[in-house]
Formats: structure tokens, sequence, C-alpha cells
């Protein structure tokens, strides 16, 4: 018998009561147990064969004040991107228009800042409500919010907000000094205080240990609420910045991270974010065995490739996948 019993109903109903030991002894489990326990769980909240295709496009790149080790965008590091001015919300939408028409699902929004500013608003209301217009689900990652910020970005049709915890809590200052773990935690709060879904992940392959992966997915299992998007990052090495050297994360512990991502956040989209570029076909297929539903196309993530779309293409069909279709919530009826 395995050590889990095969006892699959501790994993009924997300739970946000998680030990960090717990998560570390799911860890441990042998590959072959760890990847049936996630592939059954992952089949009680989602259909397995469907996958979200997303797509992401950097309205404001480089120059960002922020000093986080491993991006290219940081205007600490010398990584020879060149900054830009925040996109006029027409380029935006007709960027959204054709992913739509490439089989995209969900569309979203990055800018290199530290933290939204006022006077950008009203462009990115009109980016939100233009793509928001095409039936497109929508996203941004625009730093840290102000609560006023967050509720004028629901307004707008905002769906989810993206704010990564990056790693585990004890890892965090090795990866970035400019803004505190409690500050994310608190942009986190706002969003949820506004209505909006939460897309919070992390990297991995930054040269932590298993302990700390664990910590990470720890961490974000223990949320006031799981994240309702959870994205996994592999590093891309850049060169230029303070973690540019590091060595790649081992594809078989990739695939046991999102494996315990499923199991701890069960009815949360697992993305594989970037890296995927990097990885082979086969390993991309345990990741979807291993319980992610979500990937991301187009052929650029913010700054870091991706795999083509033709190329995506192939291993969905090869696969016997299907791309998602978004089906918006309803709106709630006017009481009165």
């Amino acid at each position: 018998m395995s050590s889990l019993d095969y006892d699959l109903t501790r994993f009924d109903q997300p739970r946000i009561t998680w030990r960090r030991d717990e998560v570390e002894a799911l860890f441990d489990l042998s590959f072959p147990e760890l990847i049936f326990t996630a592939a059954s769980v992952h089949r009680r909240w989602f259909d397995p064969s469907e996958v979200q295709l997303s797509q992401l496009l950097s309205v404001k790149t480089g120059g960002c004040a922020e000093n986080c080790g491993y991006c290219s965008q940081s205007a600490h590091f010398e990584t020879g991107l060149q900054a830009s001015k925040l996109m006029a919300p027409e380029t935006v939408i007709e960027a959204a228009r054709v992913a739509k028409a490439g089989g995209a699902a969900r569309f979203c929004m990055g800018a290199a800042w530290r933290d939204l500013k006022d006077r950008d608003l009203p462009r990115l209301e009109a980016m939100i409500s233009g793509v928001k217009a095409l039936g497109l689900e929508t996203c941004a990652t625009l730093g840290m919010l102000e609560p006023h910020q967050a509720t004028a970005l629901k307004t707008a049709g905002l769906d989810y907000y993206n704010h990564n915890l990056d790693t585990a809590p004890e890892d965090y200052a090795r990866v970035v000094t400019t803004r505190t773990y409690d500050e994310r935690l608190e942009t986190l709060a706002r969003v949820r205080d506004a209505g909006m879904k939460t897309c919070c992940g992390g990297i991995i392959g930054m040269g932590e240990s298993r302990s700390v992966r664990a910590g990470l997915l720890h961490a974000l299992a223990t949320l006031p609420a799981h994240p309702d998007s959870l994205p996994i990052n592999a590093l891309v090495p850049i060169a230029g910045t303070p973690l540019g050297d590091s060595a790649p994360v081992d594809g078989l512990e990739f695939v046991r991270t999102v494996a315990v991502a499923r199991l701890v956040c069960p009815k949360s989209m697992v993305r594989i974010a970037a890296g995927r570029e990097g990885m082979s076909r086969e390993l991309q297929a345990l990741c979807f065995l291993a319980g992610a539903n979500s990937i991301f196309v187009g052929g650029k993530l913010l700054t870091t490739p991706l795999p083509v779309q033709d190329e995506d293409s192939r291993l969905l069909a090869d696969l016997g996948l299907r791309a998602m279709a978004y089906a918006p919530e309803p709106a709630l009826e006017a009481v009165g």
C-alpha cells in the first residue's frame, strides 16, 4: 500500500490549512504515485482533455525600479533591453484581436512598473475594456496597487490580476530587496477585496532547494483564498542579471512542482509559463498529466521566448488535447 493509501478524500475540497511538512511529504512521494494522485485530483475539477491558451503582451517594457534578480526589465541591471513607453490602447486591442484569432481565450497585459500610477489608469482602463469587449478573459500585471486602483481595474473589466510571490518567504530576500513579501501579500488582498481573481505563482530554477519550492507552494496554498490562476515559471537565465548563471531546473523536478501545485490548490488553473521554450514535447506532456491545464502561446512571454504557435498546435493535436473555450461568468442581476 502506498504512503497515501490512495486516499484521495484528503484532496476532495480546497483547504488553506496545509502544513509545510505535508507539502514537503508530497514532493517526496515516488514519481508514479505523485503523478497518479495529481492526475486523479485534476479530473475531479477539470476536463483533462482541455488546455487553456493564454497570450501575454508587454504593454510597457523595461526601466522597472525593482531589482528582481531574474528580470531583464530591471533598471538596476545591464541586459541590453531597450525600455519603452506604455502602448496605446488601440495597439493593445489589435494585438488581442490577433491573439483571439490564433486560438487564445485569455489575454494578459504586463507593464514593467514597481507600482501603478493614477495618471496611467485611463489608458489601462481603455485597454482592458477593449480587450474584454472582444470576448477574451483579461489579466494584467502592473505592480503594486492601491485599493481604488484595484476597484477601477475591476470596473473596466479586468478578470484576473497577476502578482507572483516568486519564491518561499525565507528565500525572498535573495531574489529581490526593493519590495517586501508583505507588500506582495497586501496587493493580493486588495485584488481580492475589489472582487477580481488572483493570478499568483512563482519561479523555480533560481538555485533554490526542493524545500524552498515546497515553501513557495505552501505559501500559495495558505493564502486566505487559493490563487484562481497559479503560473509556474522555469527561470530563463538572462545575462546581466544576478541569477543569470543559474543552472536549469531538472525536468522531473519541474513536473513534481506542477503535480504538488495541483494537489494543494486543486481548483486553480495551473499554468506552465516561462521556460516552456526549452522543454521537450515529452516533458510538456508530463506536465499536462500532472495537472497543468494552461499554457502561454504567441512566441514571447514578456521578454522571454515561447514555442511558436504551429509547434503548440501540433503538440496539442498529438496529445489529443483541445483548446478550452472562454465562458464569461453571467452578470449578477440587480436587486430591488
